[in-house]
């Protein structure tokens, strides 16, 4: 051994077996997996132009029913697109649909567009909430349920839901139900002013007015629980089989409406059924959307100083809306009331 290392020479390894040749490689050999961030990706994104027209009519935990060429006879079942993300879809929206549009019990379509939306009922959980809730898109008319007793017929949400369907471009109707228990002329001269259809709905009065005025059209209904809507539904469209309940003894309903529901007229046009709600939130809404929402009053309303809320004295005392006169000084006192319901909101 010290031979060997005095003359710089390696010592011999003992091998067993014949000796392997080196490999040579090339890139041909080398494999990589690619991860999630270095996957190639595409900003190209198919036109679905073979999608079909349908409409939203109902939602229930991640399914949209939706009815092709909004015939309520031909209503599929369908799942939001991947591209679309969490863009929220809503009873109500008109959609493009591919995939599985036969209707069988186990089919499921694909929501891969959303069209822009004609009008749009949105409120917030409160005051104070910045997420908007869209609660139904493209309606023409926005019916207001009020019991006129039992539980009592509360002003201020009734305003409230009046300045959410004028800013949303929908038309404020006002039903009053259980109008045999109190008269209904006090209540409904609160809104003169604002030449808002009133209706009696109340259980032994037809309903020829109400199904004359929503004919052809997409009408939403709002409403407290306990004041009659889903009565008011299951009339307008028999089989609708909404649920109903009955009033505590507090004068407070029970939500017996828990999803919006698109149901058609059988002389055309749909009735939206909404859920019962407590409290209607306008933190997305401000006085000048509420103004803009009436063309008679905004041009004038384009003179007031910045900063305006258009209540007029003591608070404005510079609104341009007081130098108004004649008939245009009741809309405006009909408007303020709407001013001042948007930034009081009471507890239902």
């Amino acid at each position: 051994m010290a031979a060997h290392a005095r003359r710089g020479r390696p010592r011999p390894v003992a091998t067993r077996g014949p000796v392997l040749t080196p490999r040579r490689y090339d890139e041909s050999d080398v494999r990589i997996r690619p991860g999630k961030g270095t996957r190639p990706r595409t900003k190209t994104r198919p036109t679905h132009a073979d999608a079909r027209r349908a409409m939203v009519v109902s939602v229930d935990r991640g399914r949209w029913g939706c009815a092709l060429d909004e015939d309520p006879a031909r209503v599929v079942v369908a799942m939001r697109a991947r591209e679309l993300g969490r863009t929220p879809i809503v009873v109500g929206d008109s959609v493009g649909v591919v995939g599985d549009t036969s209707g069988r019990t186990d089919a499921l379509a694909r929501i891969v567009r959303v069209e822009d939306r004609r009008t749009v009922l949105r409120r917030t959980a409160d005051d104070t909430d910045p997420y908007e809730r869209v609660v139904v898109a493209n309606a023409d008319m926005l019916l207001i349920v009020v019991a006129l007793a039992d539980p009592p017929p509360r002003s201020g949400f009734v305003e409230r839901a009046m300045v959410a369907a004028f800013v949303g471009g929908l038309r404020p109707v006002l039903c009053l139900t259980k109008d045999d228990l109190a008269d209904a002329d006090e209540f409904a001269a609160m809104f003169a002013g604002l030449d808002v259809p009133v209706v009696l709905v109340g259980r032994d009065r037809p309903l020829t007015e109400l199904t004359a005025l929503i004919a052809g059209s997409s009408s939403a209904l709002i409403g407290h629980s306990g004041v009659g809507k889903s009565t008011l539904v299951n009339r307008v469209v028999p089989g609708a089989d909404r649920a109903t309940g009955v009033v505590s003894g507090v004068g407070k309903g029970r939500h017996t409406s828990t999803q919006s529901v698109a149901f058609p007229l059988e002389g055309g046009g749909w009735v939206i059924d909404t859920p019962g709600i407590r409290s209607f939130g306008l933190a997305h809404i401000s006085p000048e959307d509420v103004v803009a929402a009436f063309s008679d009053l905004a041009e004038t309303a384009a003179d007031c100083p910045r900063g305006c809320t258009h209540l007029g004295p003591p608070a404005d005392p510079e609104c341009a809306l007081d130098t108004l006169t004649g008939q245009a000084t009741h809309r405006v006192a009909a408007v303020r009331r709407l001013l001042v319901a948007l930034m009081s909101n009471e507890s239902w």
